[in-house]
């Protein structure tokens, strides 16, 4: 199983650089998630999780945070039913009290609909906060106070997990030249190789993860292992 997890930046960037409003970056950057999307399972991707909206984005401008979130849901109308046909699970992982209800329905709506799809699992992050993750599980278990070492690493397993349908990652990329993880999946982080690229998310496509993804498989991962003879 290869798990891929993306930050997908630069959108407003790729806009202002094109003399665009930063709107426009975000949809262009949604059609490359469906290019990327596309691509994933034929190159052995089975679950694939895109940075889409962080806790900290709500700090951006309302014009702006509107935008997103009217985006999120026109692609989950247009490409839930897409999703189905090409074998494609659904899943949104982050807060969700903070989004309109209407969207929560809609989200709901697209995870029941794609529930038995097996081809990929797309994890879509919204509202979402490592950190505020981490502090819930370690508050639970500290709540369950006769845990051992082990089963309070379990708990925070699962926390950050979800419904335990999503293995650690293998592979975290980030578009737009940072190099940071962002607050992104610091659990599932811990042994992920990193690829930064100055590609910015609205030009990223197939091919680029394809090559990220040859990179990848080129690495000796090792996970605290001595490299074996050759």
């Amino acid at each position: 199983m290869t798990h891929v997890a993306i930050i997908m930046d630069g959108n407003g960037r790729w806009a202002t650089a094109r003399g665009r409003p930063r709107e426009y970056g975000h949809r262009r950057g949604a059609e490359s998630v469906r290019h990327v999307v596309e691509a994933a399972p034929d190159l052995g991707i089975d679950t694939l999780t895109l940075y889409a909206f962080s806790s900290d984005n709500w700090k951006r401008p309302t014009t702006e945070v509107s935008v997103l979130m009217k985006l999120f849901s026109r692609y989950l109308r247009s490409e839930t039913p897409k999703l189905l046909n090409n074998g494609v699970r659904l899943q949104v992982v982050g807060r969700r009290d903070r989004l309109a209800p209407n969207l929560v329905r809609q989200i709901e709506a697209s995870e029941d609909a794609t529930r038995s799809q097996t081809r990929l699992l797309l994890r879509l992050a919204v509202d979402y906060s490592s950190r505020d993750l981490l502090l819930k599980a370690v508050r639970a278990a500290v709540a369950a106070s006769d845990l051992e070492r082990q089963d309070m690493s379990t708990l925070l397993g699962e926390a950050m997990h979800g419904d335990g349908s999503a293995p650690d990652v293998d592979l975290l990329i980030r578009t737009g030249g940072e190099r940071r993880l962002s607050d992104f999946l610091l659990w599932e982080c811990a042994y992920a190789e990193l690829l930064f690229t100055p590609v910015m998310w609205p030009d990223y496509d197939g091919a680029h993860l394809a090559e990220a993804l040859a990179d990848f498989r080129s690495r000796e991962r090792r996970f605290g292992e001595v490299a074996a003879a050759s």
